[in-house]
């Protein structure tokens, strides 16, 4: 059986029988960031699950399980797998449930994603943009600022968390890189707390990031000296193969860290 539902502009044909998913259980289907076309498919899918205990997942990077899983039967099975890019490469995937998700069914979700080897994390409640886009976000907006109020060039922009921040987020996050930068977190907080309070008020408002504003094409202009547009799939696959060889160097560590 394959399944046809219409999209707003066209007859959409799933390339595959759901008999050859039913018995699974975990379902994870990738769609594009459209709500209307995530409402659809799982709105079809929900027809055909009979098993209580089967996981039903999709990918998003912003749209919550209950705006696609209100209205389904079998609504209490939805959540959102989100993987990040690429991901062969980077390990992480958020899982987010919707209000009326079963517990059990994120935690089998959660267990599932271990087993295949991703570094699951899961998100006690629904929030715009998850967890990495908030942090991504945060950072990117920043950065913006920082080019935009002439105190960086987006050049020395990159450098700064490339050479700075990056290599030791490669192997710890933020709360375990202030707990080792002083005699653990209520030190750290002892010592920092009010240094960093008055600098992030000093943060301006949110940048809209206009498309062809004049920040947007000073930082084009400068990055696109060293990679042109033209050479966007070479730089993406040398960037491949060093998450490639970040991963493998990340495996190593954690083999003899344990």
């Amino acid at each position: 059986m394959r399944p046809t539902f219409k999209n707003a502009s066209r007859s959409v044909r799933l390339p595959f029988p759901f008999s050859a998913c039913l018995n699974s259980p975990f379902f994870f289907i990738s769609t594009q960031e459209n709500l209307e076309l995530k409402i659809k498919l799982f709105t079809l899918i929900d027809q055909f699950v009979d098993d209580p205990d089967m996981v039903l997942a999709s990918s998003s990077s912003c749209i919550p399980p209950s705006q696609f899983s209100e209205n389904l039967t079998h609504r209490a099975q939805v959540l959102v797998a989100h993987p990040v890019n690429p991901p062969y490469f980077v390990p992480l995937v958020e899982l987010v449930p919707a209000p009326w998700t079963l517990p059990h069914i994120t935690d089998k979700a959660r267990a599932y994603q271990t087993k295949i080897g991703q570094s699951a994390v899961t998100l006690r409640r629904e929030i715009p943009g998850f967890a990495l886009n908030r942090i991504q976000y945060a950072i990117l907006n920043e950065c913006w600022r920082l080019v935009a109020d002439k105190v960086l060039s987006p050049e020395d922009v990159d450098t700064v968390m490339k050479d700075g921040l990056g290599p030791r987020y490669a192997f710890m996050g933020p709360f375990e890189t202030i707990h080792l930068n002083a005699e653990g977190v209520t030190s750290y907080c002892d010592r920092y707390a009010d240094t960093i309070y008055r600098v992030s008020e000093t943060f301006g408002p949110t940048p809209t990031m206009t498309p062809g504003g004049d920040v947007c094409n000073e930082i084009e202009k400068e990055i696109v000296k060293t990679i042109p547009i033209a050479e966007l799939a070479a730089r993406r696959q040398w960037r491949d193969d060093r998450l490639a060889e970040l991963s493998k160097l990340k495996r190593n560590v954690n083999h003899f860290s344990h």
